[in-house]
């Protein structure tokens, strides 16, 4: 039979042929695939719940929250829709009409556009509404993302730190505790993982009352920037941090430089006078001179060493004979280059060291720094180095160095280290670690520590620490007034002035380390008239927080009945509830509800509230509460 030029043979034979390749290919692919090992199922990454950072009382300062990136479609609009989509959306996400609609047209053909990031909770739940009732959202969508909530705004700013938009701490606590707060998931699978909370060491009243202090300070100094810290002596917890400038944690990304560095723990000085106490604390205890050994102070130091080098260092005043306690009582330069030169450089530079100058303290905050101090070796090194450093300069220190060598005066030559953290707990409440004293090395014998302490106490009633003086608590101060570096001709500079204050209370029992410094004042810079005040101020807030006694406190008698009459709890149900006329003790256990986020802002009554009472509850809301 002849086949037709349709089916020719060599087109059976070509289609045969791709039809038996094609079939071993799929009949291989098959077999690949059946002998292969089962691949595990793709799961979705478990959610991440971010661990609160709170004070030591509990008050939040960092929660979890939801924000909403919100954004449209724009080929999807029709352009007689634009015009009224922004008249619409404009007021709700406070941006002005022309703006968004410029940013749609602009991008007419794009897939995506946002048009605001970060809405709040309130913000996206009005928005919504307004986008099914008006049918926007058809070309619309919102994209949830972690954020936090700072409900103290500026407080302690720069300790609690800031978390990003990707979910990372990028500084204080937020940013070295970042595994504590936010764990990374395990092998193991979990659909949610909790981080755990941080209890700081400070405590947020204090806190407030203090930044007061400090704020109202540089306002009358009109000083460029100031610190404060304040720290349990005994246990090396800061009870109180404060940096200033500070930023608003809710507005971080609108905050300058300057509020954005963290002073104590990264910015190193040189102390000035201050530093004498720790000289005379090695004098003393390596028994070069004892209290009776005296120095003639006659308004300057000179002297020309066996090479030539004439080393001069004035003093404020022609002091006459002084001894240790007078040295300080007076801040004599003349004294106390003197007595630099009984201690060999060795012996004074390890002194130095063990105060733990010259290194980071090991406080959990990123990108501490370790200060400057020089040794023999060093290119700058001269004759007159040591009795220069004796006095506080040609060496650079933090404050919390500063705090932490203090704490060796204060504890009976024993250093404490100093913590932010008082404890961390689980999501269920159980404490995972909670913060014990650590002892540093033994830098000074009892007898030395006790009797610097007196010479402080010396300093505060009839020296240049007079106006630190309390009254009715024991003070020990040491002031210091340095000049600046010029950073732009060298040297130092004849207006830019460092005035700071230690002190440590009460003498006879120390219990506070406070210390404040303050930099690039106007007019007045010498710390005695300008720090010691202040540290007055803040003893005072401090003693009376902390309940600490005073033999002035006046005394009532009382049967030691008292009667307190409990508000009911508060029940959220259908409805918000009218929360004005509370005090914060009672909405601290709303902040555990699930569903909703409470946003709480001042101290002590509620005075408004947004939504209002009756408005019906719906989940995820965001409650905000203003108290005064």
């Amino acid at each position: 039979m002849q086949m037709n030029g349709l089916f020719s043979k060599w087109r059976v034979v070509f289609v045969l042929s791709f039809t038996l390749a094609a079939l071993l290919y799929i009949y291989t692919s098959y077999v690949k695939l059946a002998l292969r090992e089962p691949q595990p199922l793709t799961t979705r990454p478990p959610t991440v719940e971010r661990g609160s950072i709170v004070d030591r009382n509990g008050k939040p300062l960092a929660v979890q929250t939801n924000f909403y990136h919100f954004g449209v479609t724009p080929r999807n609009m029709r352009p007689s829709v634009i015009q009224a989509f922004a008249q619409d959306v404009g007021p709700v996400i406070d941006m002005r009409p022309a703006e968004i609609s410029s940013k749609i047209i602009q991008n007419k053909n794009s897939s995506f556009i946002y048009i605001r990031k970060k809405l709040t909770q309130g913000e996206y739940a009005e928005l919504s509404e307004l986008l099914q009732k008006e049918h926007y959202d058809s070309f619309s969508r919102f994209d949830r993302i972690p954020g936090r909530i700072y409900p103290e705004d500026s407080l302690a700013s720069q300790l609690i730190g800031y978390m990003g938009d990707d979910g990372k701490g990028l500084s204080g606590i937020e940013y070295s505790q970042q595994e504590v707060l936010s764990p990374l998931p395990t092998d193991n699978f979990e659909s949610e993982i909790h981080g755990d909370n941080i209890y700081l060491t400070i405590d947020a009243n204090l806190q407030y009352r203090l930044e007061k202090i400090a704020q109202e300070t540089m306002e009358r100094t009109q000083a460029e920037n100031m610190m404060l810290v304040a720290s349990n002596a005994k246990t090396g917890e800061i009870l109180s941090y404060i940096s200033l400038p500070a930023s608003n944690l809710n507005k971080y990304t609108n905050a300058t430089i300057e509020e954005t560095i963290d002073r104590p723990a990264m910015s190193a000085y040189e102390p000035g006078s201050v530093f004498k106490i720790f000289t005379a604390s090695a004098c003393i205890d390596t028994g070069v001179l004892d209290a009776d050994t005296v120095f003639l102070c006659d308004g300057v130091y000179e002297r020309t060493t066996n090479l030539g080098e004439t080393i001069r260092i004035t003093c404020l005043d022609h002091h006459g004979w002084v001894g240790v306690r007078g040295a300080l009582e007076y801040s004599c330069n003349d004294g106390f280059a003197q007595m630099s030169d009984l201690l060999d450089t060795e012996t004074f530079l390890s002194y130095v060291h063990k105060f733990g100058f010259g290194e980071r303290t090991g406080v959990e905050l990123p990108a501490e720094a370790t200060g400057s101090v020089k040794n023999p070796t060093d290119k700058y090194w001269s004759a007159r180095t040591k009795p220069t450093m004796a006095i506080g300069q040609e060496l650079s220190v933090t404050a919390l160095q500063m705090i932490q060598a203090a704490s060796a005066l204060a504890n009976g030559g024993v250093i404490v280290k100093p913590t932010f953290i008082h404890k961390i707990t689980n999501k269920d409440n159980n404490d995972t670690y909670v913060h014990q004293v650590t002892y540093g090395e033994r830098v000074l014998k009892k007898t030395t520590a006790d009797y610097i302490l007196s010479c402080m106490q010396t300093t505060a009633e009839k020296g240049t620490g007079t106006r630190a003086r309390i009254g009715d608590i024991t003070i020990g101060v040491k002031t210091g007034t340095a000049q600046m570096a010029d950073m732009v001709n060298g040297g130092y500079s004849d207006t830019d002035f460092l005035s700071n204050c230690i002190a440590i209370f009460p003498v006879e029992s120390p219990e506070i380390i406070l210390y404040i410094v303050i930099e690039k004042a106007k007019g007045e810079t010498y710390a005695g008239r300008i720090v010691a005040p202040v540290i007055a101020e803040a003893a005072d807030e401090i003693i009376d927080h902390m309940g600490m006694t005073r033999p002035t406190a006046s005394s009532v008698e009382h049967s030691g009945t008292i009667s307190i009459t409990q508000n009911a709890p508060i029940r959220i149900k259908d409805t918000v509830p009218d929360f004005t006329g509370r005090p914060k003790r009672d909405l601290i256990p709303l902040l555990d509800l699930a569903g909703i986020n409470f946003v709480i802002q001042g101290e002590g009554w509620v005075v408004s509230q947004n939504p209002p009472a009756g408005t019906p509850v719906t989940e995820g809301m965001t409650i905000e509460l203003t108290l005064e």
